[in-house]
């Protein structure tokens, strides 16, 4: 009993979703403000680096906190959204850690956000997200229908060759592809 109350997951799914809303809702603004004055932002945290193209990584930076927070909310390529996230946080805690040293005030909110999108990215997006959805929905339907096919094919073939047989013997191609019948005739 204690091992149920202590160590097993009470709705992990519904935990990793709040987790990828948080991420995405809080960090999502960055994106925005980047975007608002993006000659400041290259200005101040890309050009001390010494990277080259200042303005065309800002842009980059900005579009992958927007974009990829926007796919950790919807959970729509969760884990893509997480790696861009993960690289801008990686970049900008490295930027505070060569400008400013070890300042536990700046490095603390990039830590908890790079933190969130490893988490995300070793999780996955959890059964509530679309990823999931389209998992569920599209391939698994998909893969149950086309499983279907094969066995109905199958048996058409196996009826076939069995007639084919007494005529041709030992001619039975059951490959188990959609299209065997076609192709083997």
């Amino acid at each position: 009993m204690f091992s149920s109350i202590f160590y097993k997951s009470i709705f992990k799914d519904f935990a990793i979703l709040v987790l990828r809303v948080f991420t995405g809702a809080l960090l999502i603004h960055h994106g925005f403000e980047k975007l608002n004055d993006i000659n400041n932002f290259a200005d101040a945290f890309v050009r001390p680096l010494h990277l080259p193209f200042p303005v065309t990584l800002s842009y980059l930076a900005a579009f992958s906190e927007i974009v990829g927070s926007w796919l950790i909310i919807i959970g729509l390529g969760t884990r893509l959204g997480a790696i861009a996230i993960l690289g801008t946080m990686t970049v900008a805690i490295y930027h505070a850690l060569v400008t400013s040293g070890f300042n536990i005030y700046l490095i603390e909110l990039l830590a908890l956000y790079f933190a969130s999108a490893v988490s995300i990215i070793l999780l996955g997006p959890g059964m509530l997200s679309a990823d999931y959805l389209i998992q569920e929905i599209l391939v698994n339907k998909f893969s149950n229908f086309n499983t279907k096919f094969i066995k109905d094919t199958n048996i058409k073939n196996q009826s076939s060759s069995n007639n084919k047989q007494s005529i041709r013997p030992g001619k039975n191609k059951n490959l188990g592809f959609p299209f065997s019948s076609f192709l083997s005739s």
